[in-house]
């Protein structure tokens, strides 16, 4: 079964996407479920992990509204605030949703990244860890040495680094993203999304060769049993519609895996990360 592995839905005028503004029309609307499944439905998708797009626990709470009316949402990937004594709490209430699939922590977006080594971070991680949760880790490339110490004091988290780790794809710079990726995949229970890559692409255009070096150096430090799909829909359409989104990744595929290696990455990967064992 295939599974894109990373997606969002949202609803502007709930009011809590503040990066989302006018500034970026093509953004500025409502996505739902009736908008991506036509485009699920020609690339033979069944399933999707929908991935929050606010800092929010009442975002978290529509996401997994929209869950229980979509059949095609296998998993939610929520938030937390990992700095409040009570999320804990809060992670109970949402394990009592049948599709309540992990949390992400979006490393991005802290001023200093230095904060993911706080005791704060380090403790509830490390209770994620023992929990076997999956932690989504939205992360940029220049945050990686601060990830690679917080993996070396969790050692045991489940984790998936989401769009590569936003790599300087437009500049088309190799290092230190490739040297830093590669201490990150010597820890066994992390994966890697190829996700997001169109919209760290040169603005003005980009080419399918963009892309190639960065895909076959994940694919090289993780090996293709960890690596998993994610269109990162509706925020791909800002530099490429979803047919492209899913060209791009094949064909830098198809030079390097058989058919056969090709497909686990575009399902089963994911399930088994996800834990997404009813599909």
């Amino acid at each position: 079964m295939r599974i894109d592995a990373h997606q969002h839905y949202w609803k502007i005028d709930r009011n809590d996407y503040g990066w989302i503004t006018p500034e970026i029309p093509v953004l500025f609307r409502d996505y739902l479920p009736t908008d991506l499944e036509p485009h699920l439905q020609k690339h033979g998708i069944w399933r999707t992990v929908v991935v929050q797009a606010a800092p929010t626990v009442d975002e978290t709470e529509y996401i997994l509204g929209l869950s229980e009316k979509t059949d095609s949402i296998a998993g939610v990937i929520g938030w937390l605030d990992l700095e409040n004594p009570s999320f804990q709490a809060q992670y109970r209430r949402f394990c009592e949703h049948p599709k309540f699939t992990g949390i992400r922590v979006m490393i991005q977006e802290m001023e200093d990244p230095g904060i993911l080594l706080s005791t704060n971070y380090i403790e509830a991680l490390s209770y994620f860890a023992d929990e076997d949760l999956p932690v989504d880790l939205l992360v940029l490339a220049d945050q990686l040495p601060q990830l690679i110490q917080l993996l070396e004091r969790v050692p045991g988290l489940r984790g998936v680094v989401d769009h590569l780790a936003k790599p300087p794809i437009a500049s088309g710079r190799l290092e230190p993203w490739r040297s830093h990726m590669a201490e990150i995949a010597q820890h066994p229970g992390i994966y890697c999304k190829l996700s997001g890559m169109v919209t760290e692409a040169d603005s003005q255009g980009w080419k399918q060769e963009d892309f190639t070096a960065y895909v076959h150096g994940v694919l090289d430090l993780f090996g293709h049993e960890r690596l998993m799909f994610g269109s990162d829909w509706p925020v791909c359409l800002q530099a490429a519609t979803y047919d492209e989104v899913m060209g791009v990744l094949r064909l830098a595929l198809q030079d390097r895996l058989s058919p056969q290696e090709i497909e686990p990455i575009f399902g089963a990967n994911a399930a088994r990360f996800y834990k997404l064992n009813s599909l």
